[in-house]
């Protein structure tokens, strides 16, 4: 079809030069593929490269333990991909002698592991003829044939993967997936597209009706929780500091933080520094707090607005279960607070 044959020889011609197009390794590309959901190819990249020299195979990331993948993955974010990335790494090893299910439909069975990095896995290591759908494909998609279904229904994945395997030619799905979310990062991008040197621009429907700004249609709205955390960074005698892991459900779980104070809104010093010394150290232990930053630091996630703030609190004596600056270093942290932990503290 036209479609396709244009689409592939554009993707030939533009398509960036990036690690895991080199192989057809099933262990890597699913490594990538977990790697860029939600995650910008640019800041990716260099993750995927750190992580395939600290573990070359499955075995590697399988023996090793949660904290050291939470480490490598820290400033990613969304954390759960890294902690199902171990657990599905451990049971290839244990359980499948380190071979990946090479067809799509037990790919879906593995931890972490959606129709789209299914698919993208079957196809780039199996040549399994079977649709790749993100967001670049809905674009792409949606745009050329003017389809206004809204994306956030639960049967809008259904109707253009249904599409895209229509248009892919089947002796060459790989190339064809890589093709379409190509040309949705780089040509077809969301923003102003620059359509007059488009490859598609005398037959993509919506630039003829002039509606490429309006699709897709998304009607699904975010709503965003503002949340205000404050962070104690405790400092003895001895200069040892107090560090707690998250291991409630949510954010940041098995992620290492500070004695943490969440309250409903941004509180004064007064305020904040007799919930210190109410709820956490005894009056007498406590010889002065202050702020870090007096002004609260946001730090945004996909359905949360973080505002923090960390204080200073001096203690008089030494903590018990305290911990050194350098032992900081070697833990996951937030991001936020990795960089408050390099910035701040020290050694």
């Amino acid at each position: 079809m036209k479609f396709s044959n244009l689409l592939i020889k554009w993707y030939l011609h533009n398509k960036r030069d990036l690690p895991w197009r080199k192989t057809s390794d099933p262990y890597r590309i699913w490594l990538s593929e977990i790697m860029l959901q939600q995650t910008r190819v640019a800041q990716g990249t260099p993750y995927f490269l750190s992580f395939v020299e600290a573990f070359p195979t499955v075995f590697d990331l399988a023996k090793t333990d949660e904290e050291q993948v939470l480490k490598l993955w820290q400033g990613l974010g969304y954390y759960s991909r890294a902690r199902n990335l171990h657990k599905t790494a451990q049971y290839i090893a244990a359980e499948l002698d380190g071979v990946f299910p090479d067809n799509y439909s037990e790919l879906l069975g593995l931890k972490g592991v959606g129709e789209y990095t299914a698919a993208a896995i079957a196809s780039f290591s199996y040549g399994e003829p079977v649709a790749v759908v993100d967001g670049n494909v809905f674009r792409v998609l949606s745009r050329y044939f003017d389809i206004e279904t809204d994306i956030a229904l639960a049967s809008a994945k259904k109707e253009f993967a249904a599409l895209a395997f229509e248009l892919m030619p089947k002796d060459n799905p790989a190339t064809f997936n890589q093709a379409i979310m190509e040309f949705g990062a780089l040509q077809c991008v969301p923003k102003s597209p620059d359509c007059s040197v488009c490859v598609f621009n005398e037959s993509c429907l919506a630039l003829q009706k002039k509606k490429v700004d309006q699709l897709p249609v998304k009607s699904k709205k975010v709503k965003v929780r503002n949340r205000f955390f404050n962070y104690l960074v405790v400092e003895d005698d001895n200069e040892n500091t107090v560090i707690q892991k998250r291991t409630a459900k949510g954010i940041w779980h098995n992620l290492y933080e500070f004695p943490l104070i969440e309250t409903d809104g941004e509180e004064n010093f007064n305020q904040i520094s007799n919930r210190i010394e109410n709820a956490f150290f005894e009056a007498t232990s406590i010889s002065s707090v202050s702020e870090y930053n007096e002004q609260s630091i946001m730090h945004k996630l996909s359905h949360q607005h973080l505002h923090i703030k960390f204080w200073k609190v001096n203690l008089i004596g030494s903590v018990e279960n305290g911990v050194d600056k350098g032992t900081l270093k070697i833990l996951p942290f937030p991001i936020v607070i990795h960089n408050f932990i390099e910035k701040e503290l020290k050694t």
